[in-house]
């Protein structure tokens, strides 16, 4: 809506500067005046405000002003029209927003890009904010995206996440993740091919909504499917029988607290004192205060690894603890000390 509104204002400027042309070429062949009063006489009679003429018009001149007022006075009014709408619906605020908001983009290195801003799109972006993760939103409905301007400020982009010039604009060869969020599962396969294509060692998550779309997204290159009926489905079911077990994960994993956290840390950066050694010498809970209660290895999943298990730097951590506990554990890894 704003390009259109920027593409009819550059289009009756470029009919007013054609008419204004056209006036002082036609004053100066059929009136002999100068320059200036060609230009003067022009601008008068486009305007109508009823200055007296330069000099007293002979019959061709007065059939030239004639025509010359009913062809510009509509493109006069097109004009005033286009750029008092630009104006009052906030459009050049809005063009200027959006610019800036492009700037920022551009210069974005492993964010995550969200596609679809509805119910599942907002919480991804909360819980990416949480995480402190930059992200981009792509949308292509205005009226959401006037509402992630005006109340947000995450970047956005206004456009069809399906195609290929959307998800370069919102950077997708720096990407380091995709969740694909919409409630077309057409629109998100078509996404997750693309975006696939685009990006090899991109991480892609998937919405869907049909049981039979879960294995076409993989398929078509996403790492996970989420199903968002299903899971609500199973998590009413296990409050009905397993109520508390359900609101004490439900604390832990899904709840933003001061007082304990679940949180994934890599072993990547992980000091050589501490490589194939175990977390009993690793020493985490006499240490930090924290519990590792999972381990990822070799691609396994390992849960509540016994103090045995031998560390690697391809390993990923899944800790319990708060903030403070986990923020020792992160520098035990890094330094080897405290």
């Amino acid at each position: 809506m704003q390009e259109r509104q920027v593409k009819h204002i550059i289009i009756g400027v470029l009919l007013l500067i054609t008419i204004v042309f056209i006036g002082v070429i036609g004053y100066m062949a059929l009136e002999g005046f100068t320059f200036t009063e060609a230009l003067f006489m022009t601008v008068i009679t486009i305007s109508t405000v009823g200055y007296e003429e330069v000099h007293q018009l002979d019959d061709p001149g007065m059939v030239f002003t004639s025509v010359l007022i009913i062809f510009s006075f509509g493109i006069f009014i097109y004009v005033v029209t286009s750029f008092t709408r630009f104006l009052i619906e906030g459009v050049f605020r809005n063009y200027y927003k959006d610019n800036k908001v492009k700037k920022r983009v551009q210069r974005l290195k492993d964010h995550v890009i969200v596609c679809g801003f509805g119910r599942n799109g907002r919480q991804a972006a909360v819980e990416l904010i949480d995480h402190n993760k930059k992200f981009v939103i792509i949308d292509k409905s205005h009226d959401r995206v006037d509402i992630i301007r005006e109340e947000t400020d995450y970047l956005y982009i206004e456009g069809d996440a399906t195609q290929e010039e959307t998800l370069e604009a919102a950077m997708i060869n720096t990407a380091s993740a995709l969740i694909t969020a919409m409630p077309n599962d057409a629109d998100n396969l078509f996404v997750v091919l693309t975006a696939r294509q685009m990006n090899k060692k991109l991480k892609i998550i998937s919405r869907a909504s049909e049981e039979k779309s879960d294995t076409k997204l993989r398929r078509a290159g996403a790492d996970n499917v989420i199903m968002p009926d299903r899971i609500g489905g199973q998590r009413m079911a296990k409050l009905v029988v397993q109520p508390d077990v359900v609101e004490f994960l439900e604390y832990i994993m899904l709840q933003s607290s001061d007082d304990v956290n679940l949180e994934e840390l890599s072993c990547q950066n992980m000091a050589f004192c501490f490589i194939n050694k175990s977390i009993k010498e690793l020493g985490v809970r006499n240490v930090t205060g924290a519990n590792i209660v999972g381990l990822k290895k070799d691609n396994a999943y390992i849960f509540n690894p016994t103090p045995d298990v031998i560390l690697s730097a391809n390993d990923q951590l899944f800790v319990l603890g708060d903030p403070q506990q986990l923020e020792k554990l992160r520098q035990l890894l890094e330094k080897g000390d405290m």
